[in-house]
């Protein structure tokens, strides 16, 4: 009887574990460009271009005074929100954490608003009461910025549950980073997401160094796509700093939690470039380790070469995309220093709504 009993047990106990097995995936190998797929290789070349000089202009501006408060820029990591991004359909919503001027371009957010609530104006926007950490739009389905790290990834899983429950066959993108994924709200979520089989992809960018703690002295476990597995969800890695491979990635996610299949997790290997904020000198890292992976895997100059030699551009062409998106950044910056700061009275907006 108890050897009966003993053999249910470990019966039922194996039936479990087989059941919530973790079920790694596959990253599926990037497209080439060709000139077939030209056109689309030319908008994510755009895109990145677009957020990596937005980028470097708002760090000038800061040092410039013009931008106060906390400032993170995305510079090296742009390929992960674009390659991501190309994927979706309307009506999909996302959200990250404060690192967020390229999730907010890369959704449509028009480069004067953001700039402007950059710099605390009342054409941001927040209408300059949020900064760079909390710019919101709802047009665009875009949850925000947020400051308090691991914060975002209970509300994206919010956002995947409203769509379950509307049934509107959207989904939700949570971006967190690797330092994120050490927080306990993060691991409720997942979680939640797998036991309800929430509509999201719960995305870790993992740029190596957190806030200044490389990953291996902060993590036991460093592959972060294996965090859901106690949960069984599934997990891939992907390169972070080819576009081309994060769309591809993007796409099979995508179907998968789309298809009803509950949420994915996907860790983008990729590098930022500057300190963890506008404050931080980034001395935990040597110059020339920056300057091996800006000259080896650099997300844009890998596009762009890749462009070239597929022949569906030529060099005149990229300098002048290069130009417009100059002049769309120079626009930016202008409107947001002639742009007026917000009224005192706007401090006592927004603050509470009555149904």
């Amino acid at each position: 009887m108890a050897k009966a009993a003993k053999s249910k047990a470990a019966s039922s106990k194996s039936g479990a574990t087989s059941k919530s097995s973790p079920r790694k995936r596959k990253a599926p190998p990037p497209s080439a460009v060709t000139k077939a797929n030209g056109d689309e290789a030319l908008g994510y070349y755009r895109e990145m271009l677009l957020i990596r000089r937005f980028e470097e202009k708002a760090g000038q501006m800061y040092g410039m005074g013009l931008i106060g408060g906390f400032c993170h820029l995305y510079i090296g990591q742009e390929a992960v929100v674009i390659g991501m991004q190309a994927a979706l359909e309307e009506g999909d919503t996302l959200l990250t954490s404060y690192r967020d001027h390229g999730h907010m371009l890369a959704c449509g957010m028009d480069a004067k608003g953001v700039m402007a609530e950059l710099t605390g104006r009342i054409g941001g926007y927040s209408k300059g009461k949020g900064g760079s950490m909390h710019m919101f739009s709802r047009e665009k389905n875009f949850y925000g910025g947020h400051g308090i790290v691991g914060a975002q990834v209970p509300i994206g899983a919010g956002l995947a549950f409203s769509h379950k429950y509307k049934g509107n066959g959207r989904i939700a993108l949570t971006y967190f980073g690797d330092g994120s994924a050490n927080q306990g709200q993060v691991y409720e979520s997942f979680n939640m997401a797998a036991l309800w089989q929430l509509p999201v992809i719960f995305i870790v960018e993992n740029n190596q160094y957190a806030m200044g703690t490389a990953v291996g002295r902060a993590s036991a476990q460093t592959e972060l796509y294996r965090r859901g597995e106690s949960m069984g969800i599934p997990g891939v890695q992907v390169d972070g700093m080819d576009v081309m491979a994060v769309k591809a990635a993007a796409d099979d996610a995508v179907a998968h939690v789309r298809g009803g299949k509950g949420p994915l997790l996907m860790e983008m290997k990729t590098y930022r470039y500057r300190g963890h904020s506008m404050s931080d000198p980034a001395k935990y890292r040597t110059k020339e380790e920056v300057q091996r992976v800006r000259a080896e895997r650099d997300p844009i100059d890998h596009l762009r070469q890749a462009i070239l030699k597929s022949g569906c551009a030529d060099e005149t062409a990229l300098k002048a995309l290069d130009r417009e998106v100059k002049d769309t950044v120079t626009a930016a910056a202008e409107f947001a220093q002639n742009s007026p700061e917000p009224d005192p009275s706007e401090l006592y907006t927004d603050i509470l709504v009555e149904v």
